[in-house]
């Protein structure tokens, strides 16, 4: 087997961890029946031995015949099938419907998916090669599978891992109103794609070579720090391609024209409010790179989780989870050899909560998220372009956008910017910020709608500038749910849209995607605001942007906005 990429735990030692004993056999498109008739296809790899084992399940859209390509590709996310068998798992890895030859139409992490998975669950349990015991596996989609199965409790699902989770379909494809265009328009296409080829491309002789060079291992070390961004391009040249129009373009416009605020199609691909009946034991974990997609759910999962007595959380630095997904596996293992073969590898001693600390470049533990010895403090976003505990003289700043198709009008020197930033003076000493982030930003627009588009970045004293997190509104959707927030973390239903008054301050409340990083002593923090990010020149974490509200707006920040800073004591 290649040496695995990435980190593979936690910054910890196990103890009484399975060892590779077994020879691998797989049996491909097992055809698995769901309770309504609907056949679904599996390959099932499991250990060439007598007797029985724990099964480990993967489900999701991609192609099951392809997570052993070896490609730094966003799909191969299901786990090393060569890491699990030796060790005495069975690895399933099945399509969910309307997918790889799986029956049934595919609609998006509905209700009917959450009841196949339940399905897929019990029907693994069932096999002569099953002993009882399952749990599941995979990042990304393979994560929010886990989730929809715990939500419907089967009874022979024991424990998840599902790292770089989304449990709210609406914050994955809208980010507080704002639509994340560059993602979910190639991120469909590149369903339809792949959906629609068989086995005579995905099992056919020249992807058995690609595989083997993959997979050998000086091609291998190469992915070991494949971005996202590197990803989203990958998918933005699948665009070019023809792939079939139905469902995916259908499902499309309900994501991105048909319901651009929350209602009821939303609520039903939602799994937060279900968390509650949640009673497994639940691994969550991210990088905290994934800021726009990933890395907020994983906070708001642990948060619905709270009534959980067994949740245990792994926050990972760059290149924590790259493609082909087969980082934290030793974590995993020591995860599941605890759950389902009962050993004492020591994967729930100590704090719940372990977190890479970047700029610190050391783990760190936490018993709550956010620490409590991490109080926010505040910084005002001044008139001069300073961002300072003292406002200074009380003022404001003016940035324009152009609505969509109007271009950039190339005037004299007095043309407002297109984004304003704000920067601190370097630092006296080390600044740990962990947790929570909001802008509390009091500004007006001179139209009926726009957007505000947050960046907190770290600015070394060479001017290199590093982007940490970042946060999203959409203005007619700044209606605040008060009783469920907190300071640094606002709830925005995004149901109620509100025009802007034109000309008129307005307060709004903006969180920033939770994060954790020290800025060292000399560095500055900086703060950047714009209205529209499809100017390549525009911060955007991962390369994640977002389509235009298309309105034209002068806007004017005033410096009694304020930023909020969990600082760990």
């Amino acid at each position: 087997m290649t040496t695995l990429n990435g980190p593979q735990t936690t910054g910890r030692q196990y103890r009484n961890l399975s060892e590779p004993q077994y020879a691998s056999r797989t049996d491909i498109n097992i055809a698995v029946r769901m309770r309504d008739g609907t056949t679904l296809l599996a390959d099932v790899h499991r250990p060439d031995a007598d007797g029985r084992f724990p099964a480990l399940l993967a489900a999701s859209p991609y192609p099951r015949q392809m997570q052993d390509l070896g490609a730094p590709a966003g799909f191969i996310e299901a786990g090393r099938t060569d890491f699990w068998v030796p060790r005495g798992y069975v690895h399933v890895i099945a399509n969910l419907r309307g997918t790889c030859g799986s029956e049934g139409r595919f609609d998006f992490f509905d209700a009917q998916e959450r009841r196949d998975v339940h399905d897929l669950v019990e029907w693994a349990a069932a096999q002569p090669w099953c002993d009882g015991n399952v749990g599941m596996i995979g990042i990304s989609y393979f994560a929010m599978t886990q989730l929809e199965a715990a939500v419907e409790r089967p009874p022979h699902l024991k424990a998840i891992f599902p790292l770089a989770v989304t449990s709210d379909l609406y914050e994955g494809a809208n980010h507080h109103g704002l639509l994340s265009s560059s993602f979910i328009t190639p991120f469909l296409a590149m369903m339809g794609l792949t959906s629609d080829r068989s086995d005579k491309l995905w099992r056919s002789k020249p992807v058995g070579l690609a595989r083997r060079v993959l997979n050998s291992p000086a091609v291998h070390k190469k992915f070991e720090t494949m971005n996202g961004e590197a990803a989203v391009t990958m998918l933005r040249q699948l665009l070019k391609l023809p792939h079939n129009p139905h469902p995916w373009d259908e499902l499309w416009q309900e994501a991105a024209v048909k319901h651009p605020t929350r209602d009821a199609w939303w609520d039903e691909r939602n799994l937060l409010p279900l968390l509650k009946e949640v009673d497994i034991p639940v691994y969550l974990g991210c990088d905290w790179q994934n800021v726009p997609l990933h890395l907020p759910s994983t906070f708001a999962t642990w948060k619905g989780l709270s009534d959980n007595a067994c949740v245990r959380m792994g926050m990972l630095g760059e290149y924590g989870l790259t493609w082909p997904w087969e980082s934290m596996h030793t974590e995993a293992l020591a995860w599941y050899d605890h759950w389902l073969k009962g050993r004492d590898t020591g994967i729930t001693d100590g704090p719940p909560i372990r977190y890479f600390l970047p700029g610190a470049d050391e783990w760190r533990t936490a018993h709550s998220w956010p620490p409590s010895q991490a109080p926010h403090r505040e910084l005002a976003l001044r008139a001069d372009g300073v961002l300072d505990a003292d406002e200074g003289q009380p003022g404001g700043r003016e940035f324009m956008v152009l609505g969509a198709g109007l271009g950039r009008v190339k005037a004299s020197s007095i043309d407002p910017p297109s984004m304003l930033a704000w920067t601190s003076a370097p630092l006296h000493r080390d600044v740990d910020i962990v947790g929570d982030i909001e802008l509390r930003l009091v500004a007006s627009a001179t139209a009926i709608d726009t957007a505000w588009m947050a960046t907190f970045q770290e600015v070394a004293p060479d001017g290199e500038t590093t982007d940490v997190t970042s946060g999203w509104l959409r203005a007619s959707l700044r209606e605040v749910d008060e009783a469920a927030s907190v300071p640094g973390a606002p709830v925005l239903p995004c149901r109620n849209p509100q025009a802007v008054p034109p000309g008129e301050d307005v307060e709004y409340r903006i969180p920033l995607v939770p994060n954790a990083r020290r800025f060292s002593a000399g560095h500055r923090i900086r703060l950047t605001l714009t209205s529209d990010d499809q100017d390549p020149s525009t911060p955007a974490i991962m390369n994640f942007r977002h389509a235009s509200v298309g309105t034209s707006s002068l806007n004017t920040v005033r410096s009694s906005s304020r930023l909020l800073l969990p600082v760990l004591e």
